[in-house]
């Protein structure tokens, strides 16, 4: 039996109750004690951060583009944790952090911390963010790197592939992509078979084997796969050609499933695939 999920508005609600009572222990025991306020600050800081990121983790949508949106608010949250840890922790020391960025300026601090590459990055995600290029789920093909998108970021998009192995790109450098979610998928197969064998009798009965093959396999296939026709014509046999639409999730698996019931298929309507055969002749 599945447990059931949290309510989010109830954990919402529990965790401001939560950040209040905090302000107010800080304020009345903590607050007074300067000796005490940046380590509070950091560590309250971080706290409500957290909170945020346990809060949109109990949203589970099965929307790609609702999933990305939630990542991209967990990664711009621990951004601004660190804005603030840093711009609370200045007026702390007595600083006028208003006073240092008007002297600076703003192009001078991106230029001293060397954010160039920061702020490409961030740019670039919004901008992916808004024209829908890719979301979380999806599956896609980045410099021949391909995989399965598992989160994105401010800065970064983490990529998984089928051996588990996640990449890491800079959102400024995901440029080429090939999103292979969008649309159906093909698979294909090939099956030999012998010069003897009626051709046309054949074709006549593979329409039925094509039936049962997508009816043993409608949580792979999302269509009955297709006789293209010969297409080659073998030193052995003639070479007979099959698709079928999937998703891309099954790109690898379909073809094994494909030539796995065509062989089998074949046999039971009498045709054997050819194989090289050696004869040896004695005086």
């Amino acid at each position: 039996m599945e447990k059931k999920s949290s309510n989010p508005s109830a954990v919402v609600m529990a965790a401001a109750l939560a950040v209040c009572l905090a302000f107010w222990a800080l304020d009345r025991f903590v607050f007074r004690h300067s000796v005490l306020q940046v380590v509070a600050m950091i560590a309250l800081v971080l706290f409500c951060a957290k909170l945020i990121e346990l809060i949109l983790g109990l949203f589970k949508p099965a929307s790609h583009r609702a999933r990305t949106v939630l990542t991209l608010l967990a990664s711009f949250t621990r951004y601004i944790s660190a804005i603030v840890i840093l711009c609370w922790g200045l007026s702390i020391f007595g600083a006028d952090v208003n006073t240092i960025v008007a002297s600076v300026g703003v192009l001078a601090l991106i230029i001293g911390f060397g954010a160039e590459s920061l702020i490409a990055d961030m740019v670039t995600g919004f901008f992916m963010l808004f024209e829908n290029q890719y979301n979380v789920g999806d599956i896609v093909e980045v410099n021949g790197f391909r995989g399965t998108v598992k989160d994105i970021g401010i800065r970064t998009t983490s990529i998984m592939d089928n051996g588990k192995n996640i990449k890491i790109v800079n959102n400024s450098e995901m440029k080429n992509i090939l999103n292979r979610s969008d649309n159906a998928s093909i698979a294909a197969a090939t099956i030999d078979i012998p010069y003897p064998t009626d051709l046309e009798k054949l074709e006549k009965q593979i329409p039925a084997l094509m039936k049962d093959i997508f009816e043993k396999h409608r949580d792979i296939m999302l269509t009955e796969p297709r006789y293209l026709g010969v297409d080659a014509l073998g030193a052995s046999g003639v070479t007979l050609k099959f698709i079928v639409e999937i998703d891309e999730a099954n790109i690898f698996s379909a073809p094994r499933v494909l030539n796995h019931d065509l062989l089998l298929g074949f046999r039971g309507l009498g045709v054997e695939c050819p194989y090289p055969q050696l004869d040896v002749h004695s005086r």
